[in-house]
């Protein structure tokens, strides 16, 4: 085995000079090198926004295994090219290399998940197992590569794998939502009935506590009825959010022209970026995490309404943040509840 770049670089197969997630094709061959671990892999969480394209473009679960194969056949990781987008993955390290650094003191043996994307990591496929549509999950068996800047977290024992994975899958969102969200303010998700969604939800309420106001616009019918048995929010919207104009009308309704101090991102479909940056008020911020938001939509659309709004692309990082969803979860045996019904 042979050191090489921390960022991974070395694994870029075309074009030349990218990084792992920029880049068109990695090679994700054995043996490891010196800075690297091997993961043997037996789950795939695909984003939502990637799962959902892969799904309407192919109609099933059959279609959905087909176009990952192909894709990381040909790009040697799970990187959508629609999309852009990836998700992250559940397995076992079974190889670590002499130069890895390891804060964390990892073994071969732990079970850990990935929180940096599958769209920088090399990934070879042998054989998928089964599709799990209701989780946008893919088991497989395989091996991934990780660098010495990917980020990874060991599973918790009290919680079961895949309840631990569906949450560190997006543990970015609760976690940044602490960081934005103020006391007295009014904060509006965007697909709030969904996993992230809801995760945001109990930390925005956990920040707002009796004060300020909480406005969760979901479409699905399941997921309205998540959030009104919850109760984080205190207005639960049925609204079309790539209605840019009705999503704009309501909300000056229900805020008396005021408009969100804050607006959460978290929908899986396209073109709901500018119901966000005109829900929200000149001097308000707007936190895109969701995998489908286009920045050109965003910028472009907001110069066009001539909105001040802040807007923030998500980043799935932040200091502790598995730690961090995993006690958001933790903190209300209501929502442990309904995440062990739904993904354990």
């Amino acid at each position: 085995m042979s050191s090489s770049c921390i960022y991974g670089s070395h694994r870029v197969v075309s074009p030349p000079g990218s990084l792992p997630q920029g880049a068109w094709k990695l090679d994700p061959s054995l043996p490891i090198r010196e800075n690297e671990i091997l993961i043997t892999v037996d789950t795939l969480n695909i984003d939502s926004a990637s799962f959902h394209q892969m799904m309407q473009s192919g109609g099933d679960k059959e279609a959905v295994s087909r176009i990952v194969l192909e894709t990381v056949e040909q790009r040697g990781k799970q990187h959508n090219p629609v999309t852009g987008s990836g998700g992250m993955l559940l397995g076992t390290i079974s190889e670590i290399g002499s130069q890895w650094p390891n804060p964390q003191n990892l073994q071969v043996g732990d079970r850990i998940a990935t929180l940096v994307s599958l769209s920088l990591t090399p990934l070879f496929i042998k054989k998928i197992v089964s599709v799990r549509e209701d989780r946008d999950q893919i088991k497989i068996e395989g091996h991934a590569i990780l660098f010495a800047t990917s980020n990874l977290a060991r599973i918790p024992e009290d919680l079961p794998e895949s309840l631990s994975l569906a949450v560190l899958d997006v543990a970015g969102a609760p976690a940044q939502m602490l960081r934005l969200c103020k006391p007295a303010t009014t904060i509006i998700i965007v697909g709030a009935g969904g996993k992230s969604g809801l995760l945001c939800c109990a930390a925005a309420r956990s920040v707002l506590g009796k004060s300020g106001r909480l406005i969760g616009i979901e479409p699905g019918s399941r997921g309205r009825q998540r959030l009104t048995e919850l109760g984080y929010c205190d207005v639960v919207l049925d609204l079309d959010a790539t209605n840019a104009l009705l999503v704009q009308k309501t909300i000056q309704g229900l805020t008396e022209g005021k408009m969100a101090d804050l607006v959460v991102n978290v929908a899986n479909v396209e073109n709901t970026e500018m119901s966000c940056v005109m829900s929200t008020h000149q001097q308000g911020t707007v936190y895109f995490f969701s995998m489908a938001t286009s920045f050109t939509r965003v910028a472009l659309g907001a110069e066009g309404i001539s909105s001040d709004a802040t807007l923030l692309i998500g980043n799935g990082y932040s200091p502790n943040n598995a730690d961090i969803a995993l006690d958001v979860l933790r903190s209300d045996p209501r929502l442990k509840a309904l995440f062990t019904e739904l993904y354990a």
